[in-house]
Formats: C-alpha cells, structure tokens, sequence
C-alpha cells in the first residue's frame, strides 16, 4: 500500500485512492472541483483552507489502511 504524503498532488491522491474523498469532505475541501487541485500538492491545498496538513495525512492512511484491510 502506498503511503499519502503532504507533498503528493492532490488529483494524484485522489486517483491512487478514492476512498480520500471521504477525507476531503470531512475536511470541507471541495479539491477535486478546484483548477487548483491540478497542480497543487496536499500540503499547499491544506494551509490555504487553514487546515494543518500532517492531520490530513494522517486521515487519509488510517481511511485507505482500513480500505485495504476489507
């Protein structure tokens, strides 16, 4: 399993691992609507939002460990 890292793209995410979705909601980032989402890495994406990015991280391996764990 691939690990998330604040410094992927988020588009890359999101196609690695759908089920990040879930995070993005809970999150209130609406990326995947976003042009920004195209060239932007998770940790530029989080700090404009006012979100911290390792909290992001984290979220996003515990959802795709769980995923993989099915």
């Amino acid at each position: 399993m691939d690990k998330i890292s604040k410094d992927m793209g988020i588009m890359d995410i999101v196609t690695a691992h759908p089920e990040t979705l879930e995070v993005f909601a809970q999150y209130n980032m609406g990326c995947i609507g976003c042009a920004a989402a195209r060239f932007e890495n998770l940790e530029a994406g989080a700090k404009v939002h006012g979100i911290d990015p390792d909290e992001m991280v984290k979220a996003m391996n515990e959802v795709i460990e769980k995923s993989a764990g099915q």
